[in-house]
């Protein structure tokens, strides 16, 4: 190969031109200038299969899964399945037996830690609470990553590996901005909501994750749909809460919190019957917030 490249750069042997094209189907470097082929035998990288479809070109291809962090192996380890021989036909009982065994062992070596065996129990539980989440591959693939990082820092010792697990997913929603609160986590998970709160700011702090703001916007939409709010009372809540983001209101509050407010004033304005404690227990903060909230934004938006 290296040959090949200094003969390229020397241009071709019978015009002296610089301007040889690679053809990498054919394997041949060949002149531009004169068409003289300089170089017949390369290596042939394309694969030796045709494909027509986009579905066909992912079922043919031999480089396997890609890595995959909420996978406690990343999926590189193998398995041991089937009954079958290379053939495909039966195997006999001793082989059986023996391919039992074999089978049983490996799985075992797979995780022969205590490390291996905390990450397989974690993506577990991370598996689970994105299933009933509704949350994206690529948050889950986030949060696996957060809690690798936190296992390294050696967070996990003497702590639930549920409720870190519970606290990494929670700092990947907020990191890539998922409208899903800590109390959505805490619920799902089965865990305190005061447990994985204090484990979520212990992550963010020692792996010093600077954490983006959310914005009280995306709230909106998800906090009518539970409440069986109106269109026209959520195009009048996002009109309260620009005004409000204008006036640096919202700056330092809670976003949830702040949507919740800014529904009840519209419910209010539009005078559709919906009452404080309904919008308060869909938003899962207290009547006592969204009060406080609604009395700042009506006195500093004269509403």
């Amino acid at each position: 190969m290296q040959e090949m490249l200094q003969e390229q750069n020397k241009g071709c042997a019978h015009c002296k031109s610089a301007n040889l094209i690679t053809d990498k189907n054919s394997g041949e470097i060949v002149c531009s200038q004169c068409g003289l082929v300089t170089t017949d035998d390369m290596l042939n990288q394309t694969p030796e299969w045709k494909a027509v479809t986009l579905e066909q070109y992912k079922t043919q291809t031999r480089t396997g899964i890609p890595i995959r962090y909420s996978r406690f192996d990343k999926g590189l380890h193998t398995t041991i399945t089937g009954y079958m021989d290379g053939l495909g036909k039966p195997l006999s009982s001793k082989a059986k037996r023996r391919a039992y065994y074999l089978r049983r062992t490996h799985n075992r070596s797979i995780t022969h830690d205590s490390h291996e065996q905390n990450l397989k129990l974690a993506m577990n539980e991370l598996r689970i609470l994105s299933e009933k989440l509704h949350i994206s591959f690529p948050v889950q693939e986030l949060a696996a990553v957060i809690y690798r990082k936190a296992l390294n820092k050696d967070l996990i010792r003497g702590r639930c590996i549920k409720t870190i697990a519970a606290a990494a997913m929670y700092v990947a929603c907020r990191f890539t901005k998922t409208s899903k609160t800590l109390s959505d986590i805490a619920r799902y998970s089965g865990l305190n909501r005061i447990e994985v709160s204090r484990d979520y700011r212990l992550i963010i702090n020692t792996l010093k994750i600077k954490m983006p703001s959310h914005d009280p916007l995306n709230y909106i939409s998800r906090l009518a749909e539970k409440a069986n709010i109106s269109g026209k009372v959520q195009g009048a809540a996002i009109r309260i809460l620009a005004k409000a983001k204008r006036k640096r209101i919202t700056t330092g509050k809670d976003p949830v919190g702040m949507a919740a407010a800014v529904l009840y004033i519209a419910c209010q304005l539009k005078g559709e019957n919906v009452t404080q404690e309904k919008i308060a227990k869909v938003a899962g903060v207290s009547e006592v917030t969204v009060r406080n909230r609604k009395r700042e934004l009506c006195k500093k938006l004269g509403l």
